[in-house]
């Protein structure tokens, strides 16, 4: 038990540190070294897109050379997500409880990994259509569906199974986990109509909203670090 809590909480830390990192280097690489893109249409002058809304994730991750570094650590996060959600599903089984919901957390974990693969693989190909860029936005769309219900019904598991896990987590996190999960859903839920209104009228608010978004979603992973204990007390 200790061993599989030990591996979470690595893979946990690793998947926050990666993305954020990454997207956020993007960010200051296409604000901030102009001289290293060879079409100088596709850099961006100064922008904070977390208040701004200055620019969308892809915007900055899209071009040449920032796709260098958002494309592997997709593909690495993605790689972490699928261990990540093996790993609680062990955990759960480990206590000796055959949980109805350890199929669907690994279901809707795992094809959230799949989703975000599928995406960084397509970022940066160019193809002047409308279905591929349909495409595109239903991908992104099923990775954050699919990874906030793995993490909802994860949370609800661990809730339902505190008592038999509470020398092993901080429950302070525990809820935390569960308010961060419930304001993701909410948000999630206000911000449809936004998302879906055609044209460029709330492009800021949208791309706002984007990096926001993406921020509360690994900050999931953040929390799960800091909730398992480091060994039984």
């Amino acid at each position: 038990m200790i061993n599989k809590i030990r591996t979470i909480k690595l893979l946990s830390i690793w998947i926050f540190i990666v993305p954020f990192v990454a997207i956020n280097s993007c960010l200051i690489l296409i604000t901030q070294f102009h001289e290293l893109f060879p079409n100088q249409e596709e850099i961006i002058h100064w922008t904070l897109p977390y208040i701004d809304g200055g620019a969308s994730i892809s915007r900055a991750a899209r071009p040449y050379p920032s796709w260098l570094i958002f494309k592997p650590a997709m593909f690495l996060t993605s790689f972490l997500l699928i261990k990540y959600w093996i790993y609680n599903a062990k955990i759960i089984e480990s206590l000796g409880s055959n949980y109805k919901n350890i199929r669907k957390i690994l279901f809707f974990g795992i094809a959230s990994a799949v989703a975000l693969t599928i995406h960084s693989i397509f970022l940066g190909i160019k193809f002047d259509n409308d279905l591929y860029r349909l495409f595109r936005r239903i991908i992104m769309l099923l990775f954050i569906i699919f990874e906030v219900t793995a993490q909802a019904y994860l949370v609800n598991t661990l809730y339902s199974l505190k008592g038999k896990l509470n020398k092993y987590i901080n429950q302070i996190y525990l809820k935390g986990k569960l308010i961060l999960v419930l304001t993701l859903i909410g948000v999630g839920v206000i911000a449809i109509p936004i998302i879906g209104w055609p044209g460029d009228k709330f492009k800021f608010v949208k791309h706002g909203l984007e990096w926001n978004y993406f921020i509360g979603v690994i900050l999931f992973y953040l929390l799960t670090f800091f909730m398992w204990k480091n060994k039984n007390k």
